[in-house]
Order: structure tokens, then C-alpha cells, then sequence
């Protein structure tokens, strides 16, 4: 029997990962170690395997069957666009999508006027902003401390991730628009979910079972 694969994103999602996977007694060796050089984690007896890799890579692992399911943010998948099957919404890693920018620069949001956009989510902010908007725009791609495309005048507004706002505040900036909610989701390759289904299908089911469970939990809590 070969292995099912599983691509996890490394960081904080990999953890949260790998506790979902432990509540519902799918675990692999080595996954707890800390510092460690492994590249694979394996558990014969499951018939399964672990390895990590950088948000932007999952989705291609899977879409090229070296992994049969990944676990990334919704905005990798949909800054990568590749055709996969999106199972389930895990719940974690919650944030937002948004346009962000000094308060001076919500005038050209509303007036539709061309505008530069600084962004990590080249293929997220077009998307926005010509099918939804149908706001002409320049799109500048960034690779890191996008909150300073503003600032220096190289952008009006930037398109990125927003979990609390405390750098934007810092920095002068807010959010002018909410682009979408982003979470951590399930992936499976097309193909692995035609051979492996009855395989896969069960890891879902868990993993559902899981999550219903914890919210109900959470809402009796409130009660």
C-alpha cells in the first residue's frame, strides 16, 4: 500500500497541523522534534507521510501529485491558482484579505480614479480589483515591509494580509477595504482524490468530526 502524502506549511500551520492530526491518532515519527534535519515523517502503520515546506510550494506539491493533500492559507491558493480540490476549512491561521493605506487615500477607492497597489498577491489584488471593482490599477509586486510602499510614495494602498492591525497603526496605515477572509484549508490533488478516495475521504471525515466537536464544545462554553 503506498503511502498517502501530506504536505504541511511550515510555521505556525504546520503546528496547529500536526495537534489536529494528534487529537484524531494520526501522528508520524519525528514531527515533534525540535531542530530536526528529517525532510519526511513517516508512520508505516497508518500508511502515511508528513513533510514540510514554504506556503507558496504546497499547493504545487499536490497539483503535481507529490503530495495527495496539503495544508496551506487561502491565500496561497488563491494567489497560486491551480486546480485542486479544496475540502475543508480547518478553522485556524484566521486573518483577512485587505486593501490598507493612509485614511487620505479612501477617496480614490470610492472614485474608481488609477491607482498603484503594493502588493505580496499579485494574481489576489487584480482579481479585486478588475473583476469586483473594475478599478483600473497598477500592480506592483513586493516581497517584503509592503506597509512601506505608502509611505515613500510608491503605491496609494497595499494588498496584504491583516491579522491585527498593530503595524498598519504604527505606521499611519488602516484598512480602507476588506478583500476575504483567509483561514487555513485542505487541499487534495484531482487525481488522489479518484484513487485514493476511499483513503482520503476517512482523513476528512476525522478531521470534520474533529472540528465539529471542538465547536460545540466552544458554543456550550458560552452558554
Amino acid at each position: 500500500m503506498r503511502p498517502i502524502t501530506i504536505a504541511l506549511t511550515k510555521g505556525r500551520l504546520a503546528k496547529k497541523t500536526l495537534d489536529l492530526f494528534e487529537r484524531v491518532g494520526i501522528t508520524a515519527d519525528g514531527t515533534r522534534v525540535e531542530d530536526s534535519r528529517k525532510l519526511i515523517f513517516k508512520n508505516e502503520d497508518l500508511g502515511l507521510q508528513f513533510f514540510l515546506a514554504k506556503g507558496p510550494d504546497v499547493p504545487t506539491y499536490v497539483y503535481y501529485g507529490a503530495a495527495d493533500i496539503g495544508i496551506v492559507g487561502r491565500d496561497t491558493i488563491m494567489e497560486e491558482r491551480l486546480k485542486l480540490y479544496e475540502v475543508l476549512d480547518l478553522g485556524y491561521g484566521r486573518c483577512r484579505m485587505c486593501v490598507c493605506g493612509p485614511e487620505s487615500t479612501r477617496k480614490y477607492l470610492e472614485s474608481g480614479d488609477q491607482i498603484r497597489v503594493a502588493t505580496k498577491y499579485p494574481n489576489i489584488a487584480k482579481d479585486y480589483f478588475l473583476n469586483k471593482k473594475h478599478q483600473t490599477v497598477e500592480i506592483i509586486k513586493l516581497n517584503g515591509s509592503i506597509e512601506l510602499a505608502p509611505i515613500v510614495g510608491l503605491a496609494e494602498v497595499i494588498v496584504d494580509i491583516v491579522e491585527t492591525g498593530a503595524t498598519l497603526r504604527e505606521n499611519g496605515l488602516g484598512v480602507l477595504e476588506e478583500v476575504c477572509p483567509l483561514s487555513a484549508r485542505m487541499v487534495v490533488n484531482q487525481v488522489s482524490m479518484k484513487m485514493e478516495n476511499e483513503r482520503i475521504s476517512e482523513i476528512i471525515r476525522l478531521l470534520k468530526a474533529e472540528l465539529a466537536r471542538e465547536a460545540a464544545e466552544k458554543a456550550a462554553a458560552l452558554r
